[in-house]
């Protein structure tokens, strides 16, 4: 089982992870070609919030339940809202849809995804829920040795031009995960360099992140965008006191499609002390 994700499905930084991923997709969309999407750390796709492991920390009470408790949000957040209602029957809510259960509901039939998930377990489970989507490959393994294998992605043996690189690890040790990371961005941009990659990344020790931020804003990019939500102040190492995405080669004034939904995460999400952040760290040229 992969306790990351099972323990905190449906918490505030799943929201703020699956509001940008569906954001990205739906930028996609706008061109009629095809994009792929690479999912390196998976996970099973679907959790049970009454599973043993949800129930024992009820996050998503605090995340995705309290968005859907609101009379009126943001057109991005509801649009996030009514995806993961999607995967549950109508007026209830027993399951949260993971990122590539969120991803296949959004692709169209020209468009394709690889999911890598190394625990066996979880990649059975994956390969189960997708077992009837064509549009769909799941991949057993460690999913930054995947890219090797999977870019530049091609369909048919025609290259997909467009798509994005989701890199969502469990950070089991922080400090080890940013060095792995930034190789697989290198690999990414060196086999696929007009890719748009979204990396996720815990806010538990800002002198780890910072660090990180600099060396990946420095790789062959054309602009690098950071999304934080912090639920509380940033001052303990022993919670998750936020989580963020950075957006590397993202679509043209992202920035303004995301910027409406900030105040709302902050407002229904946060504790006192709670802050957002929407910021280029390399400017479009």
């Amino acid at each position: 089982m992969n306790y990351r994700h099972a323990f905190h499905a449906g918490n505030h930084a799943d929201v703020l992870k699956h509001i940008v991923l569906l954001a990205l997709v739906d930028s996609f969309k706008r061109k009629d070609s095809p994009f792929f999407v690479l999912d390196t750390h998976a996970g099973r796709g679907r959790y049970l919030l009454s599973s043993e492991e949800s129930r024992k920390t009820l996050e998503a009470e605090d995340g995705v339940m309290r968005l859907m408790a609101q009379p009126q949000l943001p057109e991005l957040v509801e649009r996030y809202l009514k995806a993961v209602q999607a995967d549950n029957p109508v007026g209830a809510m027993v399951a949260y849809p993971g990122s590539p259960l969120l991803v296949a509901q959004a692709l169209r039939a020209q468009d394709r995804m690889a999911a890598c998930e190394l625990q066996e377990e979880e990649a059975a489970a994956l390969k189960a829920l997708f077992e009837h989507d064509g549009r769909v490959g799941v991949h057993p393994g460690d999913g930054y040795a995947m890219i090797r294998a999977l870019l530049p992605p091609k369909v048919n043996g025609t290259k997909i031009g467009r798509g994005l690189v989701l890199i969502d690890p469990p950070y089991e040790v922080q400090d080890a995960e940013y060095p792995r990371i930034l190789a697989a961005l290198g690999e990414t941009l060196t086999r696929w360099p007009q890719a748009t990659c979204a990396v996720w990344f815990p806010i538990k020790q800002r002198r780890s992140i910072l660090h990180f931020f600099r060396k990946a804003a420095a790789l062959p990019i054309k602009s690098a965008l950071l999304v934080e939500l912090l639920v509380r102040p940033d001052d303990s190492p022993l919670r998750l006191n936020g989580s963020g995405m950075l957006l590397l080669n993202p679509p043209y004034q992202f920035d303004r499609v995301l910027a409406p939904a900030m105040p709302a995460l902050k407002t229904h999400l946060g504790e006192k002390g709670a802050s957002t952040r929407l910021e280029w760290l390399k400017q479009p040229a």
